[in-house]
């Protein structure tokens, strides 16, 4: 038995595990990223050239007026989405948190929307969106002729809907990250609270909110990642309409890859995009580990 142990606790054999993991990162993701970033810096159009022109691209990306307004749009929607889904995914964990009757089944309610197709889900609230079958309708034909919830075909209005979208679909998530802080919380907090006369707000403002620094943290990185990924909740619901009024990033990119045979200035959108990604994640992971490493210490 020591002998077998002793076998599978090689470090080689543990290297030649990782071995496929580390080529498939090192080819796939790697090799990928800098063939994106070689395509960026050329003129290609249908097809990749091995030309060099600067930054060329990324000066035509930013005098886009298209783009300029995706980022617009991306950066209204991830601010709505990130608070919306925070805040009702926190308040749905701590409605939990009380021992409800039916908590199971509640959990398996809120959690479910995650679980659904965000193309499913696009196409669900563009039926309900819709002024001439859905909640406008419906409200009209209930005895309020006057009643208007236009806004999937409002210009000013239409990201918005897809706020409403995201958010009832991501906050399950959310409150499966919060409920799983809170029943961490060790009962004597409660208990202490309760003879200080705390109140149960200030409780969770000044208390548990910062013992669930890694849930929030967690959270945070998975909705800001949903945000700049954008893509099928968009194509589903608006197609980027009314005209560009709902464009995003993802999809500009995705209409100049295939639609516009623009190859170069799709990566150097996706290069951008990368980056955004990059600097959102690395404050966190950098933070953790700096929390980790003081904690060993």
């Amino acid at each position: 038995m020591k002998e077998k142990f002793s076998r599978f606790s090689n470090p080689r054999s543990s290297w030649a595990a990782l071995l496929p993991m580390a080529i498939i990162v090192i080819v796939g993701y790697l090799g990928t990223v800098l063939w994106t970033l070689k395509i960026s810096v050329s003129s290609s159009r249908t097809f990749p050239t091995n030309d060099f022109i600067g930054l060329a691209q990324y000066l035509r990306l930013f005098n886009n007026d298209r783009w300029l307004l995706s980022l617009q749009n991306l950066a209204i929607y991830g601010v709505l989405f990130i608070i919306a889904a925070m805040l009702i995914g926190f308040l749905l964990a701590v409605f939990i948190d009380q021992k409800v009757k039916g908590e199971g089944l509640l959990r398996t309610i809120f959690l479910y929307p995650y679980a659904m197709s965000f193309v499913a889900t696009g196409l669900v609230w563009q039926w309900m969106l819709n002024p001439e079958a859905g909640i406008q309708q419906a409200v009209r034909n209930a005895g309020f002729p006057d009643f208007r919830f236009d806004w999937i075909v409002d210009q000013d209005m239409a990201i918005y809907t897809i706020v409403i979208a995201t958010v009832w679909q991501a906050s399950g998530l959310v409150m499966a990250l919060m409920l799983s802080g809170l029943r961490g919380i060790d009962e004597e907090i409660w208990m202490a609270a309760r003879i200080d006369g705390i109140p149960i707000w200030r409780v969770y403002v000044s208390i548990i909110l910062p013992m669930l620094s890694s849930a929030v943290g967690t959270a945070f990185v998975l909705l800001s990642t949903a945000v700049i990924k954008l893509f099928d909740s968009v194509v589903a619901m608006t197609q980027g309409g009314p005209g560009i009024a709902s464009e995003v990033p993802t999809k500009f990119i995705m209409d100049h890859l295939f639609g516009r045979a623009n190859i170069a200035l799709a990566s150097a959108g996706s290069i951008v995009m990368l980056i955004t990604v990059l600097s959102l994640v690395a404050p966190y992971l950098y933070a953790r580990n700096h929390a980790i490493r003081k904690t060993d210490a």
